[in-house]
């Protein structure tokens, strides 16, 4: 059951990705609330689940480099996910750089040199995810649901972002990469299993990427944002996930 509604929830990825350009339902609503009401979904995804999925993946490492040269390292998890963030950062930072290069007439040109690099990152991000969607041990059919809901609206902004960055070079080929990459990773997921130390530090590197893309797509501009949309999207999810 577990695995047939994985492979549904890994499609429904892909369909946001590779139909992202043609959803139009979010224009009912002023952008700013709909950016709003993603981010609070997501912020709660990341503080009332994310969080303490780390704290479990910390108690992993500790047990299985408990007698290994690396056990005096305190906190792994967390520095692994920093890693995670600061990678996104980084490749962030080099698009924004690169558009402002005073070598390049045309912002798209300059955006263009450093696409593959890019979207080859979030190739990855998104391979884990479909990975981890399979060998991920969810209690319960609500709580896929419930991850597929935040990561769906997390998705959709992601493919703002990127369309922004790299314009009608992302539509032709980084949403289609973006889609095969979900059912590549989960596609490897459900052929073969990683072992518990292995699968935590994916976990906890996708939680730097996550966390990063939060903070800088999702929570909209101070004059663009909704507090109350921001207010029922985390409050809304975070009961959610505590309750159900």
């Amino acid at each position: 059951m577990y695995i047939l509604l994985s492979f549904f929830c890994a499609v429904g990825f892909s369909l946001i990705h590779f139909f992202s350009k043609s959803i139009r339902f979010a224009n009912v609503v002023p952008r700013s609330k709909f950016l709003s009401f993603s981010a609070g979904v997501s912020v709660a995804y990341v503080f009332v689940h994310l969080l303490p999925e780390l704290n479990r993946y910390q108690e992993v490492l500790v047990n299985e480099l408990k007698n290994s040269p690396w056990r005096y390292l305190e906190h792994h998890i967390y520095v692994i996910a920093l890693a995670g963030l600061a990678l996104f950062y980084s490749l962030e930072r080099l698009v924004k750089l690169s558009k402002n290069n005073p070598r390049f007439k045309q912002p798209e040109d300059a955006s263009s040199g450093i696409f593959w690099l890019h979207i080859g990152s979030f190739f990855i991000y998104n391979s884990i995810i479909g990975y981890l969607l399979i060998q991920e041990e969810f209690n319960t059919i609500l709580g896929m649901l419930f991850y597929f809901v935040a990561l769906g609206v997390h998705f959709l902004t992601n493919d703002w972002s990127l369309r922004k960055d790299h314009q009608h070079i992302y539509d032709q080929y980084g949403r289609v990469l973006l889609t095969v990459a979900i059912l590549l990773g989960w596609l490897i997921g459900a052929l073969t299993e990683l072992n518990e130390l292995l699968l935590s530090i994916l976990q906890a590197f996708i939680a730097g990427g996550v966390i990063l893309n939060v903070l800088k797509e999702e929570l909209p501009q101070e004059q663009e944002s909704s507090i109350g949309s921001f207010l029922v999207g985390s409050f809304g999810y975070s009961l959610l996930l505590i309750f159900l």
